[in-house]
C-alpha cells in the first residue's frame, strides 16, 4: 500500500495492492529524484487522501523510450498473446470492481453506484478489444494487370500517448488503452491530476495481468510540460486526447511539426429535443439520465433542453418533481444521487450560469443557487433565453435549463446553434419526426428516447469543434492501425 494514502478506512478499499503513489514507467514503479508531488483531494471532505509524483522531462522521455523499445516485439506478437493479456486484465478489473469503484468515488466524488457502473462500462472496452485483437484483417485487391498481386495490410501505428480527464477516470483510459494494445501499439498515459489513483490502480492490475514492461506506462506531472515533450517527440506517432476544445486545438497545433495521428474527443453542448408527441415518462427518464448522470459532469450531458410548447407544462411538472426528489451528498452514501463537483471552480461555473439565466428572466422550479464549496444541488430552470451563457458554454454541473420551441424546424435550428457537435438527444414517438431529427441534427451521436448511449460496441465521437476520430467499436480499433498497400509483381 502506498504510504501516503490516508483514506482507506473512509473508502472501504480492501485490496491495498491497487493503491499506488508512484508513476508506472517501463514496467516498474518509479519516483523521481525531485521531491515535487501533487496532492490528491477527496472532493466531498476537501481533505488530501494521497499524493503522486510530478515527473521531470527526462522521466517522460524514459517512458516514451521504453514504449519505443517494447513496440517491435509487442507488434509482432501472435494476436492470441495480446488477446489473452487483455482478457486477464479484464478478469482482474472485474474481480476488483468494488475497490476500483470506491477509489473512483474517493477521488472523483461521484455516487458509488455510478462508480460501479463506470467500472463495468470501462471494463467492457477491455473485453471487447480482447476479442477484436484476432479480427484485424487485410484485403486482397483486384490486380491492375496480369502477374500482379495487390493487397492492403493493417499494421499498428506505433508508440501512442493518451491524455484523459477526471470525470470518468477509469473508462476514459480503458477505451484508449485496450484498442491500442489489441492493435499491437504501446502506450503511455497521462491521467488527470485530480484522479490519478484510479489510473495507477489500472496499471497495477495490468502489471499483474502480464502486460510486458514498456507496453503500458502511466506518468504524472505538469500537463503543460508533458504535452510539450510528447507533441515534439518524433517517437510518438499518435495522441488520443479527451478534454476541452481549447486544449485539443493546442495539442493539434503543437503536433503539426511531427505529423501525428490524432483522436480528439472534445467539448460538447448537447441538446435534448422533446417533441410534443413524446411519451412523457420516457422523456423525463431521458432527461434525468442525460442531464444528471455523474452530477452533470459529462461531455455528453444534455446542456440545453428544448421542449415543444404542447408538452412543456406537463414535462416541467413531472421533471421538476423528479429533480426535487434527488439527494445531494457524499458519494459513499448509497442514497446519494448527486455527489460533490470536482472543485470549487466547477461550482462557481454552475453558479455563474444560474445567475446569468435568472438575470435573463428564467424561473426557478427546483433546487436553487449553489452555496460555496463543492456541492451544487440539482436545479431546474424554465423560460431560459436562447442567448443565455449556458447555451454557449458547457455547464458541467447539475443545472437543467429548459427552453421552449414551437415547430420541428425551430427546434432543430436551436439544437444546431452551436459550434459543438458531440451528442444530441431526441424524444418522440413519431417515426417521421425521429427520422427528420436524427438526420438533421449536427452531432456525432444521437440518443432517441434514451439518455444512456455509450457502449463499447458503438463508435463514440463528435463533429465540428467536438473533435475527430472515434472510440469504441471496430472504428476505435482502426484509429490505432495504419494501412500498408503492397504491390507484388512477377506472380
Amino acid at each position: 500500500m502506498a504510504s501516503n494514502f490516508s483514506a482507506q478506512a473512509r473508502s472501504g478499499i480492501t485490496n491495498s495492492a491497487i493503491i499506488r503513489s508512484q508513476a508506472y514507467v517501463a514496467g516498474g514503479w518509479y519516483s523521481p529524484a525531485n521531491d515535487r508531488s501533487i496532492a490528491v483531494i477527496d472532493p466531498y471532505t476537501d481533505q488530501q487522501v494521497g499524493s503522486i509524483p510530478s515527473l521531470d522531462e527526462a522521466d517522460i522521455d524514459r517512458a516514451l523510450d521504453a514504449a519505443g523499445a517494447a513496440f517491435p516485439k509487442w507488434a509482432r506478437e501472435n494476436f492470441k498473446v495480446r488477446a489473452n493479456v487483455l482478457r486477464r486484465w479484464f478478469e482482474l478489473i472485474a474481480a476488483n470492481r468494488e475497490d476500483l469503484a470506491r477509489l473512483i468515488t474517493l477521488e472523483n466524488g461521484k455516487p458509488l453506484r455510478e462508480a460501479r457502473a463506470e467500472v463495468d462500462y470501462g471494463n467492457g472496452f477491455v473485453e471487447f478489444y480482447a476479442e477484436e485483437a484476432g479480427r484485424i484483417l487485410g484485403e486482397v485487391l483486384p490486380p491492375n494487370m496480369p502477374g500482379r498481386r495487390l493487397s492492403a495490410e493493417r499494421e499498428p501505428v506505433g508508440v501512442c500517448f493518451a491524455i484523459t480527464p477526471w470525470n470518468f477516470p477509469l473508462a476514459m483510459l480503458t477505451r484508449k488503452i485496450a484498442p491500442a494494445l489489441a492493435a499491437g501499439c504501446t502506450i503511455v498515459c497521462k491521467p488527470a491530476h485530480q484522479t490519478p489513483l484510479t489510473a495507477l490502480a489500472l496499471a497495477a492490475l495490468g502489471e499483474e495481468a502480464g502486460i510486458p514492461p514498456g507496453v503500458l506506462s502511466v506518468v504524472t506531472g505538469d500537463p503543460r510540460m508533458i504535452g510539450e515533450v510528447v507533441t515534439k517527440s518524433s517517437l510518438v506517432r499518435k495522441i488520443s486526447f479527451t478534454g476541452s476544445t481549447g486544449i485539443g486545438a493546442q495539442l493539434m497545433a503543437q503536433s503539426a511539426s511531427t505529423i501525428k495521428r490524432l483522436s480528439l474527443e472534445l467539448g460538447g453542448n448537447a441538446p435534448l429535443l422533446i417533441f410534443e408527441d413524446s411519451d412523457l415518462d420516457a422523456a423525463v427518464d431521458t432527461a434525468m439520465v442525460a442531464k444528471f448522470r455523474n452530477s452533470g459532469q459529462s461531455c455528453v450531458a444534455a446542456n440545453r433542453i428544448y421542449v415543444q410548447r404542447g408538452i412543456q407544462d406537463a414535462f416541467l411538472q413531472a421533471f421538476g418533481d423528479r429533480v426535487e426528489a434527488m439527494t445531494l451528498g457524499d458519494g459513499f452514501d448509497e442514497a446519494t444521487d448527486i455527489g460533490p463537483l470536482i472543485n470549487e471552480a466547477a461550482v462557481a461555473k454552475v453558479t455563474q450560469h444560474y445567475d446569468d439565466a435568472v438575470d435573463g428572466g428564467a424561473q426557478l422550479l427546483a433546487g436553487g443557487r449553489a452555496d460555496p464549496g463543492r456541492l451544487a444541488a440539482p436545479t431546474l430552470l424554465s423560460g431560459v433565453r436562447q442567448d443565455a451563457l449556458l447555451t454557449r458554454e458547457e455547464t458541467f454541473g447539475p443545472l437543467a435549463a429548459v427552453i421552449a420551441f414551437d415547430s420541428i424546424d425551430e427546434g432543430l435550428k436551436l439544437a444546431n446553434d452551436t459550434p459543438f457537435g458531440l451528442a444530441a438527444y431526441v424524444c418522440s414517438t413519431n417515426a417521421a419526426t425521429i427520422a427528420r431529427a436524427t438526420r438533421d441534427i449536427e452531432s456525432g451521436m444521437v440518443g432517441v428516447n434514451t439518455g444512456l448511449i455509450s457502449t463499447a460496441v458503438a463508435p463514440f465521437g463528435g463533429v465540428k469543434q467536438s473533435g475527430l476520430g472515434r472510440e469504441g467499436s471496430r472504428h476505435g480499433l482502426d484509429e490505432y492501425l495504419n494501412i500498408k498497400y503492397v504491390c507484388q509483381a512477377g506472380m
